[in-house]
Order: C-alpha cells, then structure tokens, then sequence
C-alpha cells in the first residue's frame, strides 16, 4: 500500500501573514520537496513499493493429485464403453460402496463364456464385469474426511457378524434407475438371511453420515456382465431363457454359485477397505 504524504505547505491559508517563523517553516518544506524532486535534502522519508513475491510452481504430481477441474476425457462416456456417471464429479468427492467379493472358478468363467457367447447371437453384446461382487450398499458420494471415521463405523458395526456361505444359480436382468446400463446377475438362492444382517449393519452406518440405505426389497444376486443402455426388454422376449438352460444343463448338472463370505471390502474412489467377518 502506497501512502501519500502533504505537504505542510498546501495546508496553510492563502491569506496567512508571512513571518520569520513562516518563513523558515517554509525553507524546510521546499528542501524536503527538492529531496522528492531528486534534489539534495537534510532529511528524507522515502517509502518504496516492494514487489510481489512470485509463488514457487507446485509439484505436478500434486497437481495431479488434486485437479481443479475434471479432464473432458474422463466424462467422455466413449472411453469407457458407454459407461456414464450417475452423479458429476467434484474435487474431494468420493464414489464409495460396500460389497462381499466373489472369486470365479475356472468352471464358472467357462459357463460365462458360453452365457455371453449366446446372448451375442441374439443381438446383446455384453461386457463382463471387471471384478465379481455382491453389493451390500448403493454407491454414495463420500466426502474425504469421512473415510476414515465411515471406515471405522462400519466395522463396529460388523465386528459380530460371522461368516457364512451363500449360493446363487438363477440369471436377472437388472437396470439401474438412470436406465443408462443393463446388468446381468445371477441371484442369491441360499444366504438370504444373513446378507440382510450385514446390510442392516451398513445401513446404520450410512444413516450415521446422512447417506442413502439399501433398497427396500433388494434382489441379493452376483453381477457378471453389463451393457450400455437398457435391454431389460430384450433380454426378456426370450433371450434369459435360453441362457438359463444353459446353467440349468451344466455338464454335470445345474451350476451354482458358491460364495464364501468371509470379508465384506469397503471401496471408495481407488482405496478399499477390508472388513473381515468373525470366524
């Protein structure tokens, strides 16, 4: 900040009477206003501009870790296969969900095989799940510094709840409220009752953060592939049938799915969590 000084000088009345005082006042007032003029002067108050610091750049690695906006390449639905958000994407939120995993068998991933194969000869092309899962939770937006006391109310939550072994054999076809995507799932036969138990528990959790619970009548399956758009119509004109005859008449008889709960794995944007059940 610049301050400006007056001189004494515009402060007296035009009218006033010189004298010896006035007179000598005035000298040093025009000595001081030659040492601003660059001329010599017994005393000099000079005040200077100090020029703005320059930010040192930060590390693009932090850059990287915290962008200010969003690359239109990442809201590009073409660049992953169609896929579009169900909610925007803002810095410090976090897409998290809470599931029982499922580790496919060589078995299994034979019968998908065939399952997806079919389905492409009658007009659905499917794209198989990157990972296999149960889901416990919608998917909710978490703020950063809620991670860690989430993490920590879910697993006082689950610490009784003990392991246990669910089958699922039946094919559905499922859309997510958007209509945006098309899932297929094989649905949980045996288990029922104690995936409800640990959705109970996550749900006090959610409540806890002001998050929204599980669905009211939830249809317990394992996701196994998905599409663009929403083919629950065509899936249905006949299509599901066949493919469930071909789990039905497996080589040695129907296929059922064996998942072992033993942990429940928290995700939220690239970090999980995993929560182990009581032996």
């Amino acid at each position: 900040m610049l301050v400006c000084y007056s001189s004494s000088s515009e402060e007296e009345s035009e009218d006033a009477v010189p004298t010896d005082e006035n007179n000598s006042f005035s000298r040093k007032c025009q000595e001081e206003e030659d040492g601003n003029n660059g001329g010599p002067a017994r005393k000099k108050h000079k005040i200077e501009q100090q020029a703005p610091k320059s930010r040192l750049p930060l590390p693009g690695c932090l850059l990287a870790m915290f962008p200010d906006e969003e690359d239109a390449e990442t809201e590009d639905s073409s660049l992953h296969g169609g896929r579009i958000r169900s909610f925007k994407h803002e810095r410090g939120n976090w897409a998290s969900y809470v599931y029982l995993p499922y580790h496919p068998e060589e078995e299994f991933m034979e019968l998908l095989e065939a399952l997806l194969s079919f389905a492409s000869a009658h007009g659905a092309v499917w794209t198989l799940q990157e990972e296999f899962h149960l889901s416990l939770s919608q998917t909710v937006v978490l703020r950063h510094h809620w991670i860690q006391p989430f993490t920590q109310s879910l697993k006082a939550g689950l610490m009784h709840c003990k392991r246990f072994l669910c089958t699922a054999g039946r094919l559905r076809v499922y859309c997510n409220a958007e209509r945006t995507r098309t899932f297929l799932g094989m649905e949980v036969c045996a288990g029922h009752v104690q995936i409800m138990d640990l959705v109970h528990e996550v749900d006090k959790t959610m409540t806890e953060f002001h998050l929204d619970t599980f669905y009211k009548d939830p249809s317990f399956h394992v996701s196994l592939a998905w599409c663009a758009g929403d083919l629950t119509g065509q899936m249905k004109e006949g299509c599901i049938q066949g493919m469930q005859s071909l789990v039905d008449n497996h080589e040695e008889g129907p296929f059922v799915l064996q998942l072992d709960c033993e942990e429940l794995l928290f995700r939220t944007g690239n970090k999980t969590f995993r929560i182990p059940l009581k032996p």
